[in-house]
């Protein structure tokens, strides 16, 4: 008995055994990554030795006049009780110091930074890894873009530059700068994003790679490199409630960076061309409420009389979806694929009006710098209003006057509006003017009422201050 109960134990160890084997995966396809190997081991170490040193720190210096600090030691006889013989103590000047990064992208010592590494910089040096350092002279700087160019004399290592539209989100990319002080350093991580807007800065072009890739304060003008050790980004913010990496940082494409680049040595400064239209996100309900079968492209809610887009015919209601054969879904590319094209080149627009697909040709007008940040090609019941809750009235010469509109503006003022009727929450405003209504010209209260009698969301265009766009109203 005890014989065979020993038999059978050893029959279960052995079964268990061979049901635990691993079995070779005879079947496995072959990998196709090519990751970078050095000593055996998988690391980015040749990338980096090649890459780093044409990545540099950059120390920025200005002297700001220290305030008076005892304005009333001016009195003569205050200057005798503190015993003061010859006037007020002297404040010696402050000097706020910078610190950032910076990128060698020619051989005769081009760099690109960051505007606000070196905004209103009176000395700036340029440390190399090697230990060198240099004086370097300002060459131009961009603030809506947040890029300047810098220059030192001699002959360096280049980190050439990547094309940044070819980048895909998941990429894996590396941040190489000196986060607060501490010297070189090298992070990696991939791309979380593509087309970021942040607000963080100026705001006027932002179109920026996100990276988890760890960033900090002095990163700021650093590179960041795709793994065929070319710059895809200048790194520039990072978004964090305590100002220290939580994996969201910014870096400004590199299709853009050689853009402002070429052009800042080119003349010191950035032309940018303008087209003269207030576009709109397309939502799902405002492509509902136009006919359209989809949100592609972008709205133009309003038309600069005076613009390049009047001139070339385009109307409120148009629906841009190309420029040349650059898709353009978004207010954000709009803007910045017309910024990017140089003032008086002509291009052709694709669009869609009443459901049909049309091109015109634009030759693009010059944005002026004091515009910059608030340009177009930015993106914002009672009596007669029934279902909405507004209260209308036909608008005047004399009111249209007063309220700084053009004399060919037509449609109902609102008057007044019920503060938890549709109209007020969706985002309507006394002093609006509603000019369309479901594609409907409202120049009478029973202009609108007709259009209200069908019921559905209703699509209006509004003029606010002079500018006009889409709001829909689901009632």
């Amino acid at each position: 008995m005890r014989l065979m109960l020993a038999v059978a134990l050893a029959a279960l160890s052995v079964s268990s055994c061979n049901r635990n084997k691993i079995e070779p995966q005879r079947s496995s396809p072959p990998s196709t990554a090519a990751p970078v190997s050095s000593g055996g081991q998988h690391s980015f170490a040749d990338i980096v030795d090649r890459v780093a040193p044409a990545v540099v720190t950059i120390r920025s210096e200005r002297r700001v006049r220290a305030p008076q600090q005892f304005p009333f030691f001016s009195d003569p006889m205050l200057r005798e009780f503190f015993g003061l013989r010859g006037g007020q103590p002297r404040q010696r000047d402050q000097v706020q110091r910078g610190l950032g990064s910076g990128v060698v992208v020619s051989e005769d010592g081009y760099i690109l930074t960051n505007h606000h590494v070196i905004d209103g910089a009176q000395e700036i040096k340029v440390e190399f890894t090697e230990g060198k350092t240099y004086s370097a002279q300002l060459i131009g700087s961009d603030p809506p873009s947040d890029l300047a160019v810098l220059k030192v004399s001699g002959k360096f290592a280049v980190l050439p530059l990547g094309d940044s539209d070819k980048v895909r989100v998941g990429d894996v990319v590396l941040a190489i700068g000196n986060p607060l002080g501490v010297g070189q350093t090298v992070t990696s991580g991939i791309i979380s994003a593509k087309g970021r807007q942040t607000g963080l800065s100026d705001g006027s072009f932002e179109d920026f790679l996100q990276t988890d890739a760890a960033i900090n304060r002095g990163n700021s003008g650093g590179a960041l490199v795709n793994t065929r050790g070319e710059l895809i980004g200048i790194n520039s913010q990072i978004l964090s409630p305590t100002g220290g990496n939580i994996g969201i940082g910014f870096s400004i494409p590199s299709n853009m960076a050689r853009e402002v680049r070429d052009q800042l040595i080119k003349r010191g400064n950035v032309r940018r061309g303008q087209l003269g239209v207030y576009p709109q996100a397309l939502s799902a309900e405002l492509a509902a409420g136009l006919g359209l079968k989809d949100t592609k492209g972008v709205l133009v809610g309003d038309v600069d009389p005076n613009g390049a887009a009047a001139r070339a015919g385009l109307r409120p209601g148009d629906i841009i979806r190309k420029i040349d054969n650059d898709e353009v879904n978004n207010p954000n590319a709009l803007r910045n694929r017309v910024a990017m094209t140089d003032p008086g080149t002509e291009v052709t627009i694709t669009i869609v009006r009443e459901g049909k697909e049309q091109q015109l040709k634009v030759k693009l007008g010059e944005l002026r710098a004091s515009a910059a940040g608030t340009s177009q090609e930015d993106d914002p019941g009672p009596e007669g209003g029934g279902r909405l809750g507004v209260a209308v009235q036909p608008l005047t010469p004399d009111v249209a006057r007063q309220l700084g509109l053009r004399s060919n503006v037509t449609g109902l003022l609102v008057r007044d509006l019920a503060p938890d009727g549709p109209a007020a929450e969706a985002g309507v405003q006394p002093g609006d003017v509603i000019v369309e209504a479901n594609r409907q010209p409202t120049r009478s209260t029973a202009d609108l009422q007709r259009v209200l009698a069908n019921r559905g969301p209703v699509v209006l265009l509004l003029n606010r201050g002079g500018r006009t766009f889409f709001l829909t109203i689901r009632s």
